[in-house]
Parts: structure tokens; C-alpha cells; sequence
């Protein structure tokens, strides 16, 4: 079995990363998406693979995500709280399309996440 997971590198995703692998004896693609995280990407690649992932992919999805996504997004005017853009969640949609793209090329059978439920991010992917 192939599991394409969101990936940051965190404590979170490298935790499920183990665990999955574990759990289910499968070949973990650790996938991240760069929306300009440039500072976070530092050796994200050899976490994955010491954490047990079989590979790591990280997606240049800058100029999209700024394109297709802030743009709207600031022309619209989604703020949360009169004063918060809405970045973050607003990332979510395009990270999710790459990793299905990702798991289609791989013949993955399942993508994962290891959002905590703690910023809502289980309803946002």
C-alpha cells in the first residue's frame, strides 16, 4: 500500500508519518507543498526520509497559490475577525489537488493528513 501524506516536517506529520507506515506497512510519499515557506523547507526532504518516508515532494505551487488563490482571495476580502487573511486555509484546497495529483502518479492508494483538529484543518483538507 502507498499513502501520499501532507508533510511539514512538524511534530504532527512526523509522528503520523511513523505511525502510518507502522499501522498500515505502507510506503509513506511525504508531500509538501511551497506556498513560500522558503525558511521551512530546509532539509524537509531527509526529515521525511529519516522519519520513514520513502520519498519526499515538494511542490513549487507559489506562483498558482498567488495567482489562484491570494488574488481572489484579497479581492474579495476574506478576512476573518475584520483584520486576519486567510492564507492558511485558503492553501488547503490547492495543497489537497497536489496530492491527489501526486498519489494518481504514484498509484498511491490513499492521501492522509495530520492535522489535529485543534486549528480545524480536518474540515479544511
Amino acid at each position: 500500500m502507498k499513502i501520499v501524506l501532507a508533510y511539514s516536517g512538524g511534530l504532527d506529520t512526523s509522528v503520523i508519518l511513523s505511525w502510518l507506515k507502522e499501522t498500515y506497512q505502507a510506503e509513506i510519499i511525504a508531500y509538501c507543498a511551497n506556498i513560500g515557506q522558503e525558511e521551512e523547507l530546509k532539509g524537509l526532504a531527509a526529515k521525511a526520509r529519516r522519519t520513514g518516508g520513502s520519498k519526499c515532494c515538494i511542490a513549487d505551487l507559489q506562483e498558482e497559490f498567488a495567482r489562484d488563490f491570494i488574488f481572489p482571495m484579497i479581492q474579495a476580502g476574506a478576512v476573518y475577525e475584520s483584520q486576519y487573511f486567510l492564507g492558511t486555509s485558503i492553501a488547503r484546497p490547492l495543497i489537497a489537488k497536489g496530492m491527489v495529483e501526486v498519489a494518481r502518479r504514484e498509484k498511491a492508494q490513499a492521501i492522509a493528513h495530520g492535522a489535529t483538529g485543534k486549528g480545524n484543518d480536518q474540515v479544511r483538507f
